[in-house]
């Protein structure tokens, strides 16, 4: 599967549509549009596009419910602009080997790289089925992205997740819990010696986040990594808080489901504590796994990630790669250089050409 600059040129005109198309997490069904109508205009292969909600997917002709189906995901959706661009965020521009845009390091670059991919898997003979899929909502981990379409693809034995990694392969991940703490008090008047101070309650659970640490550690991903990112507290100058809420995001290896952390942190703290969520758990691969061992023929590292992506909502094995620096992500002044876009289909072409799943 040899890949062209037509390809390439091909694929970077679809990341300025994207970039100029904006499409934040809940919020992508413009986008999806116009991807729709970019892959029916201009599909090399027939494929139909299918729908469901802001996701979008297509299956390679020829489907055989008889063989192994390999998934080509990733996300369209992007977060919030941040402050400090000093360019838009919403319009693409070229200088030199870079593209600069909101997405296009994080996940536009490897959205329009394995769409590229999925024409020439399409073109070739393999031994698997292949679907390729550009899903909504994973900035915010929502209940209307790849979690909603599973039930609506043919059985999956696999799937790439797309993702900024510099096209080493992530072959673990770590989990992710938002707990929101409340510790209570009793209010009074700040020249007295009155009241319960909210603020000093919360003050040593926080301390016990900050400090604790836990008994088992990952090779890949180290250890659980606990951090408080937003604290709020009192009404005016003069009165001692009776309330005190702040926020903790809770980074889990695969030693500790989230649910099993929740339990350890309740019974060593006294705050209140509700977990916005616990299913977005840690998850991994097989170093056995022949999507793994391909990576290794040609070269690659396989490492653990401490961020989250759509492999915590995919119950099958998932390997992490993509083109571009997961540095960049969420930055101002997000960009992707070209060269990586082109490596980033050369390198999966080979990787996926001839592979026995």
């Amino acid at each position: 599967m040899n890949i062209s600059e037509a390809n390439v040129n091909q694929a970077v005109e679809l990341l300025k549509l994207l970039i100029s198309t904006p499409s934040l997490s809940r919020e992508e069904g413009d986008a999806t549009d116009k991807l729709q109508l970019f892959i029916e205009r201009g599909a090399p292969v027939q494929c139909e596009v299918h729908r469901h909600l802001n996701n979008l997917w297509c299956v390679a002709p020829g489907y055989d419910a008889s063989r192994p189906t390999l998934l080509l995901d990733a996300h369209i959706d992007t977060v919030q602009p941040v402050s400090g661009w000093s360019k838009h965020p919403f319009t693409p521009i070229v200088e030199g080997d870079r593209l600069y845009g909101l997405g296009s390091n994080d996940d536009g670059a490897s959205l329009v790289t394995l769409l590229q991919v999925f024409y020439k898997i399409c073109q070739s003979q393999q031994s698997y089925n292949t679907i390729f899929v550009a899903s909504a909502e994973e900035e915010v981990s929502g209940k209307n992205g790849i979690e909603a379409l599973v039930s609506h693809l043919p059985l999956v034995t696999c799937a790439i997740i797309g993702e900024p990694t510099s096209m080493q392969p992530a072959v673990a991940e770590k989990g992710l819990m938002v707990l929101d703490c409340v510790a209570n008090g009793v209010s009074g008047h700040a020249a007295r010696n009155e009241g319960v101070n909210a603020i000093y309650s919360a003050m040593r659970d926080i301390e016990w986040f900050r400090n604790h640490k836990c008994t088992e550690s990952s090779e890949l991903l180290g250890d659980v990594k606990m951090t408080v990112t937003q604290i709020n507290a009192g009404t005016q100058h003069n009165v001692v808080p009776d309330k005190c809420s702040f926020v903790v995001d809770v980074r889990s290896n695969e030693c500790y489901s989230n649910t099993g952390l929740l339990e350890l942190i309740r019974k060593n703290t006294s705050c209140d504590i509700e977990p916005r969520s616990t299913r977005l758990n840690s998850s991994s691969i097989s170093l056995e796994h022949p999507l793994v061992k391909r990576t290794l023929e040609f070269g690659l590292k396989p490492y653990g990630s401490p961020t989250l992506s759509n492999q915590a909502l995919i119950n099958i094995p998932t390997l992490k790669i993509g083109p571009g620096d997961t540095a960049r992500s969420h930055t101002a002044n997000e960009y992707v250089l070209i060269s990586e876009i082109r490596e980033g289909m050369k390198l999966f072409c080979k990787m996926l050409d001839g592979l026995v799943l």
